[in-house]
């Protein structure tokens, strides 16, 4: 099973410029917010979607970048349901905006009796696409993945993977390998990367498939050791990690990092944050952390978004319907 990004190069730059330059009119002449803005982030506290929100959230306020104050608040219930629900009610969807992950595709996926229909969401803004890592801590005298594999093939289901959400992003990673590996890997779910880095930093589970936000501090600190990288290139930030296609598997992975507004938002409404987050997109605030956190992928809004979701959510399908998590 290979799972790679796809390239929306054009369209996206198509939509990108109808945000900020036809947005930013209607903005100005259409919406602008008169109370404040809640910022729901569908994950834990402490993991990339919370420290990717809270510090947009900063830029705005430090730039001034919006007419009223973004207000964070963590809904991580259910692998995003909670998130997901509650989004899809909300009595005022000009002032409810979302970030996301990729539980975004595969919890409605699994979950079909909320009614959430991820297409009925508006598509602001794509402000990257993350990056997953294989970690273990350093104490299990590990150093490659194939020293990695032995390892947890003889350990069998003694060997804990730590992951946000139940059959999400790292969950699905877990499976691939299992699969694709002959282990037995068990899995537990937490409610945001931050939870999970410190598990295996304080070695109550064994290895995490982190994203390097997550985990950084933890390797900085010597505690944790990259293995293998989910990507197609070596990521610059970890020049001597190879990827998993360099050893042998055919399997990248990547998560987007998005924000959505409600379901119901009007036009104006749309426009006037597809033109706040361009903005936080090319502030040096944003550019910077992206480059440190090892974030990929282009500024992404409107259509060419809508697309991008279209194509992950059908991949996601094909992934979970192989894995067994849904009929």
């Amino acid at each position: 099973m290979t799972v790679t990004r796809r390239s929306f190069g054009a369209l996206a730059g198509a939509a990108l410029a109808l945000a900020t330059f036809s947005g930013g009119a209607l903005a100005a002449d259409g919406f602008s917010p008169s109370k404040p803005i809640d910022f729901v982030i569908m994950a834990g506290k402490g993991g990339g979607a919370d420290k990717m929100a809270r510090l947009m959230q900063s830029i705005i306020e430090q730039e001034g970048l919006a007419d009223r104050p973004v207000v964070p608040t963590n809904k991580s219930g259910g692998s995003g349901a909670e998130a997901l629900v509650h989004m899809n009610g909300v009595n005022d969807p000009d002032h409810t905006i979302m970030v996301t992950l990729n539980s975004f595709f595969t919890t409605p996926l699994r979950q079909p009796g909320l009614g959430v229909d991820i297409m009925d969401f508006a598509p602001v803004a794509r402000m990257a696409e993350d990056t997953f890592l294989l970690w273990v801590h350093k104490d299990e005298g590990i150093d490659s993945f194939d020293a990695f594999l032995g390892e947890a093939k003889a350990r069998g289901n003694k060997w804990v993977m730590g992951g946000t959400g139940k059959n999400a992003e790292d969950n699905i990673i877990t499976d691939f390998l299992n699969a694709n590996y002959g282990l037995d890997i068990k899995y537990i779910p937490y409610k945001g990367g931050g939870e999970v880095a410190k598990q295996v930093a304080g070695r109550q589970i064994t290895s995490s498939v982190n994203n390097p936000s997550e985990a950084l501090g933890f390797f900085e600190s010597g505690d944790l050791i990259p293995l293998v990288a989910f990507t197609d290139e070596r990521l610059p930030m970890f020049p001597d990690v190879p990827t998993l296609k360099e050893v042998g598997g055919d399997f990248s992975y990547f998560m987007q990092r998005a924000v959505v507004g409600a379901p119901g938002m009007s036009d104006a409404a749309q426009a006037y944050y597809s033109d706040l987050f361009a903005k936080v997109y090319e502030s040096a605030a944003w550019q910077d952390y992206k480059a440190k956190k090892s974030l990929m992928g282009d500024l992404m809004a409107g259509d060419a978004l809508k697309a991008y979701w279209t194509t992950q959510r059908d991949r996601h399908e094909g992934i979970l319907r192989a894995s067994g998590a849904i009929n």
